[in-house]
């Protein structure tokens, strides 16, 4: 039986149905993959940034169901520049969740922050830890929200020690090094007093160039920095001693950007180039740590190893 061309079959409706939402699903999709880049038109004078997860330098090949995605240092620097050189961009927020990172990715980071020609506001959202203070140190104002974890303005040294298993296996090292501390730390032996002592003169040093960042960024007295002894604070707590500027949604946030620029806040999120197959990977993986965890910084010869860690 042939329909009459001047009407419609429930078939021929329903197909039709069927057909616009998957256009409208596969644009939706698309916008979210390319994030805007092909064709958007839409007017912005805030540029959004986020910092999720460990901050390291360069991606790893991760497994969804390892401890989560990275936040990738040159990339962060990437968007933050990029937003920097929008004439349309007025003001920049950085979102911070992160529970540290590697040291000098996060000062380069943190540099580009303090450098963006206009206001830059850091939220903290579940996380702001080590690294991701570091990085806060650089914006003009640092928000978070009551149940926020901020702080832990400390650092972490660690090394394996194999000694004794290398005994039960008997296993034993000798190595041929020019530099009394070439090898210092390596696993496959006992530590001495001098090389332990040389470990933590590095971890000091660390410290002291976090102290010393913060107070200059933040404005705040290096003893009461110290005085904190690397506690991880609620945000509740974190704003009565000074370590965090406001309290507030990102709707307060927003607002507080308004009065800044002293224009409506329309917020673009910034990220960095990459391919339509990368975009799907990426939202394929799951993107979780746990809080506190840091990152390390790795001090090494060719046989020792230290692991500085932002915590």
């Amino acid at each position: 039986m042939t329909a009459d061309s001047g009407h419609s079959t429930p078939a021929m409706v329903a197909a039709g149905v069927v057909g616009a939402a998957a256009t409208l699903a596969g644009k939706q999709l698309l916008g979210r993959l390319t994030r805007g880049r092909l064709g958007a038109t839409d007017d912005y004078n805030v540029a959004k940034v986020t910092v999720s997860g460990p901050i390291q330098r360069t991606r790893g090949r991760m497994s969804p169901l390892s401890g989560g995605r990275p936040a990738i240092a040159d990339d962060v620097v990437e968007q933050i520049t990029d937003a920097d050189a929008d004439e349309a961009v007025e003001a920049l927020l950085i979102e911070l969740n992160t529970p540290g990172g590697e040291v000098l990715p996060s000062d380069d980071i943190r540099r580009a922050a303090a450098d963006f020609d206009g206001p830059t506001i850091a939220y903290a959202t579940d996380t702001c830890a080590s690294g991701g203070y570091w990085i806060a140190s650089g914006c003009d104002e640092l928000w978070a929200r009551g149940a926020s974890l901020v702080g832990s303005i400390g650092v972490v040294g660690s090394r394996p020690n194999a000694a004794g298993l290398a005994d039960r296996l008997g296993i034993s090292y000798e190595q041929f090094t020019a530099g009394e501390y070439k090898d210092a730390g390596v696993p496959l032996r006992e530590i001495e007093d001098d090389e332990r002592a040389y470990l933590q003169s590095i971890v000091d040093g660390y410290y002291e160039e976090f102290v010393s960042t913060v107070s200059e960024g933040r404005d705040m007295d290096p003893e009461a920095i110290r005085e904190t002894e690397a506690r991880i604070y609620l945000g509740s707590d974190a704003v009565e001693i000074g370590l965090v500027d406001e309290l507030g949604t990102e709707r307060d946030v927003e607002t507080r950007i308004e009065e800044l620029i002293d224009a409506e806040a329309d917020i673009r999120e910034f990220e960095p180039a990459r391919s339509l197959p990368e975009r799907v990977g990426l939202a394929a993986e799951r993107v979780a740590f746990a809080a506190g965890s840091g990152v390390a910084n790795t001090v090494a010869g060719d046989a020792g190893e230290l692991d500085i860690k932002l915590k």
